[in-house]
């Protein structure tokens, strides 16, 4: 079976008078369902790494094939219409519209897209919203709940246009320990139940360890892939 994420060689280098190299050569497959994390000492890459896998960032060297789609020679057009539709984005910020009800920032990606009709965007929003224990919370906004309920509405927003994957960078980094262990429960439920393929940075040895994979990431370079699997 073909997986889900292939990347292969993938290198990002910033340009300069003195280049520097956030992520060097790394290739390795990550397969539908799969709960991986990435660890690493600061500055070792793993954001940077995070960002080429949910295309957020174009590799200076390398490629990434997504469900089968060599990324490689996708325009900025239709690289965002493929993170729209593909890749959900949990962060450690929750990057919530304070303006909006909570409702609204999970119907945003729906309307963005544009498959579902009102009503069922809607809908689909206030389903979302009760599934992550936020019933008859969606007309609030964001500043009038907790940072674990802000970022379990981050969570239902990346889930809005059913994604294949969830790309997560230290998303209980701002929580305490009862919401980081919510948020851990709730992602790898998403694995285990929906299929649906996380990947996550952290720093949180709790975090990692609930994983299926761990990947350690030094100075750019995949130093382990670890199966945590028995």
């Amino acid at each position: 079976m073909t997986a889900l994420l292939q990347a292969r060689e993938l290198t990002r280098t910033l340009p300069g008078d003195v280049p520097v190299t956030l992520v060097e050569r790394v290739s390795l497959d990550i397969e539908r369902g799969e709960f991986v994390s990435i660890v690493g000492p600061s500055g070792s890459g793993k954001s940077s790494l995070l960002y080429l896998l949910g295309l957020l960032d174009r590799p200076s060297s390398g490629s990434l094939v997504l469900d089968g789609q060599d990324t490689h020679d996708l325009d900025d057009n239709r690289l965002a219409d493929t993170r729209l539709a593909k890749l959900g984005f949990v962060f450690q910020f929750h990057f919530l519209l304070p303006e909006f009800s909570l409702l609204d920032n999970v119907a945003l990606p729906m309307r963005r897209l544009g498959r579902l009709k009102e009503p069922a965007i809607r809908a689909r929003a206030h389903a979302l919203l009760e599934r992550l224990g936020l019933q008859g919370h969606g007309h609030k906004r964001p500043h009038q709940i907790s940072g674990g309920q802000r970022q379990r509405v981050a969570i239902a927003r990346a889930l809005a246009n059913e994604p294949l994957v969830i790309l997560a960078d230290e998303p209980t980094g701002n929580l305490d320990s009862a919401s980081s262990a919510n948020v851990r429960s709730i992602l790898r439920e998403l694995c285990r139940e929906q299929q649906t393929t996380v990947v996550t940075v952290t720093h949180d040895p709790h975090f990692a360890e609930a994983a299926d994979r761990v990947l350690t990431l030094v100075d750019g370079h995949l130093q382990t892939d670890q199966s945590l699997l028995d």
